[in-house]
């Protein structure tokens, strides 16, 4: 079966140093060095899984200080591996102000990334905030869709004040907000937006241009109602993702098995729906 993994971040020295401050508290979140790899590493394992990747930028420099883990940089790294590869997931900051909306039109011209990535915790933003309706309606204008973090994070999290990053701007409704007043832009929620699931499960059975992949979480913890709603009510809404490094490959596959879904279900969320939303070819990885 294909598996394409929409969710899947660099994993190297560049990209944590992209999360400044908070990679230390993400180490304490998921028990384990919280370092980079080598390039050739990350690739051969997501090859090893059987799995095509789409990666993921990153960018909170204008929170943080960071040095973002930019668009030109994950294209580059897709453009070296075009097997693994499908496709890398832009980021723009927001509080950049009209400078977003500037890189945008340029990552999509001459990064051709598939769309733009936000992380509204992180970067200390909302996305159904008035002010950064420029820079979602452009998107919208160019035809890309967007991916955005919902619910909580182990970024800042057993932080002090949570280094002044807030969970609530990671709430469903802002996305059901940006939904309802861009109809043309399609979005895909990340995560499964706890403490929020049935808000996130509401908001993907209520609008049509948002859809909603699973990343960042061990799928034995799903709580029994996303369980019955991932073969039922959802099945044409789900994808699948990794949020790499975050958990290995070989759990959450063998984890995703074991939730006993029929092979109808299986493909839509691990290819098919991933396909059709995002237009990837519906050709098997060799």
């Amino acid at each position: 079966m294909r598996r394409i993994d929409l969710h899947c971040y660099p994993g190297t020295d560049e990209w944590v140093r992209s999360q400044g401050p908070y990679a230390e508290a993400l180490a304490r979140y998921w028990k384990k060095p919280w370092v980079g790899r080598a390039e050739d590493d990350v690739v051969a394992d997501i090859r090893t899984a059987g799995m095509e990747a789409v990666l993921v930028a990153f960018d909170i420099e204008s929170s943080t200080g960071a040095p973002a883990c930019g668009n030109t940089s994950v294209a580059a790294m897709r453009d070296r591996h075009p097997d693994v590869f499908l496709g890398a997931w832009g980021a723009v900051d927001p509080l950049s102000g009209v400078a977003a909306v500037a890189e945008a039109e340029r990552a999509a011209r001459e990064d051709g990334v598939l769309g733009f990535h936000f992380h509204p915790i992180m970067g200390h933003f909302r996305v159904d905030d008035p002010q950064w309706r420029p820079l979602f309606a452009r998107i919208a204008e160019l035809g890309l869709p967007v991916m955005v973090d919902v619910g909580t994070t182990g970024m800042g999290a057993g932080l002090p004040g949570g280094l002044g990053s807030r969970i609530s701007d990671a709430h469903p409704l802002a996305i059901d907000n940006l939904a309802a007043d861009l109809p043309d832009l399609t979005i895909i929620a990340a995560h499964p937006g706890y403490p929020w699931i049935d808000e996130m499960t509401a908001v993907a059975l209520h609008k049509g241009n948002v859809f909603w992949e699973l990343s960042g979480w061990a799928p034995k913890h799903f709580p029994p109602g996303l369980r019955t709603d991932i073969r039922a009510r959802l099945q044409d809404k789900i994808m699948f993702g990794t949020d790499h490094p975050s958990i290995p490959f070989d759990r959450l596959l063998n984890e995703w098995s074991d939730l006993g879904y029929s092979e109808d279900v299986m493909n839509k969320v691990f290819h098919a729906n991933a396909e059709r939303v995002l237009g990837f070819d519906r050709v098997a990885a060799a």
